[in-house]
């Protein structure tokens, strides 16, 4: 007789285990090693535009001076690195957002500063409110803290604060926070204008919930005026920072480099401080070397670097405006974003975004994101996202063609 002695992990997971789901966007990006295949998939930078020469004079520079070598390749503070730290403090008030190195915490990408908040705000049965669509990453970094979804939709009738009360007690919880990227958001590429981001302030006062504002493609705005963050709109309210109910959630990894993985959220002291200790859970702190590189190529090269990744990326985008205009068949509809990295396409209400993926892959080699991974509640099938931000002008107009052409045999 013979005993199995394997042991089960799946039936010891936690329940929150089952709401962890694999991203459709990290999936797809495996179709970038086939050559053939044009990705419009991954909202990622062209390693072209990164400033190499900056990140191998900073390392060098640091490893070749044993005292800086000592400090670089050590422990440090969860905080993160104190001379980083000052030069986003100076960054954000640039912003519109006076500040100091103490409301400043170092985060490995944005990507860790949205898991750190959905563990420190949310309980299980809690509301989350969000937009519809909205960013993936996001709805990955909250669902593992079982939270119920409501639809942050200004221009809904419904979108009351009492509405919101009864909808959350319903499920089980209080509503927590309003999560939304105001800047050329991911995946639509819309801004949200300067009277609704007053709006989601007052929503937020009403409801007493913090509001949670994902900055990471603000640096790259191409055309259009600015319009200052949630934060500043609310330092601007309140006085202060200190008396704010936002938390910025900031990257280098749309302007210098993703791979170094160094974010930054911005907030209120008493936040920050107990960020730290999850900060300290979780990894200790981020990379120290990574930190002090960061630091030096920030300082030395952030402006220029912003301006040459707009440059490029305008440019894309008009290419793949241009080539949606020229190859769409009627019946398709698509956001025209002012900055940023990706389009937001609506297809005929016949036309499943994820079953024209298996055939644009397959038939076309075009990949792209179906639209239905971005939503909490109520998803959208007849959509899908587009990045321009990899592909060439060549290739866009190319991808878009085939595409196109899919879409008008299928609908």
């Amino acid at each position: 007789m013979t005993t199995d002695l394997a042991f089960d992990w799946p039936q010891h997971f936690a329940h929150r285990a089952g709401r962890m789901t694999a991203s459709e966007i990290r999936e797809l990006l495996k179709l970038l090693d086939q050559p053939d295949v044009i990705s419009f998939a991954g909202g990622i930078p062209d390693p072209h535009q990164f400033p190499r020469d900056a990140f191998a004079e900073a390392y060098g520079t640091l490893l070749g001076d044993p005292a800086n070598a000592r400090i670089a390749l050590q422990y440090s503070v969860s905080e993160g690195y104190r001379p980083l730290k000052q030069w986003l403090a100076g960054h954000m008030e640039g912003r519109g957002v006076p500040c100091t190195e103490d409301n400043i915490l170092i985060t490995a990408g944005s990507q860790q500063g949205l898991e750190f908040l959905g563990r420190l705000l949310l309980s299980p049965g809690d509301t989350a409110l969000v937009a519809a669509p909205t960013y993936l990453g996001a709805l990955q970094a909250f669902s593992a803290y079982e939270p119920a979804y409501d639809v942050l939709g200004l221009d809904r009738g419904n979108a009351t604060p009492e509405a919101y009360r009864e909808r959350a007690a319903g499920a089980g919880g209080a509503v927590k926070f309003a999560y939304l990227v105001p800047d050329f958001a991911n995946p639509t590429g819309d801004t949200v204008p300067l009277a609704a981001r007053h709006q989601v302030l007052d929503l937020a006062a009403a409801l007493d919930i913090g509001v949670i504002e994902d900055a990471a493609y603000q640096a790259l705005r191409y055309d259009g005026a600015e319009v200052p963050s949630v934060l500043a709109l609310d330092i601007a309210r309140t006085g202060s920072i200190e008396r704010s109910r936002t938390v910025y959630a900031g990257t280098f990894s749309k302007t210098l480099a993703p791979a170094l993985r160094i974010g930054w959220l911005c907030a209120a002291r008493p936040l920050i401080d107990k960020l730290v200790l999850v900060k300290q859970a979780s990894d200790l702190h981020c990379a120290t070397i990574n930190q002090m590189v960061m630091y030096r190529v920030a300082k030395a090269t952030y402006d220029d670097q912003v301006k040459r990744v707009r440059t490029a990326y305008a440019a894309r985008r008009d290419a793949m405006l241009a080539a949606l205009a020229r190859h769409m068949p009627a019946g398709v509809r698509w956001t025209r974003p002012q900055g940023g990295m990706f389009v937001w396409v609506t297809l005929p209400d016949t036309v499943d975004g994820a079953a024209l993926l298996a055939r644009a892959v397959a038939q076309a080699r075009v990949a792209f994101v179906p639209g239905k991974a971005f939503f909490a509640t109520d998803a959208a099938a007849n959509t899908l996202r587009l990045s321009f931000s990899l592909a060439s002008e060549a290739q866009i107009d190319e991808g878009i063609g085939r595409l196109g052409r899919l879409i008008a045999a299928t609908a």
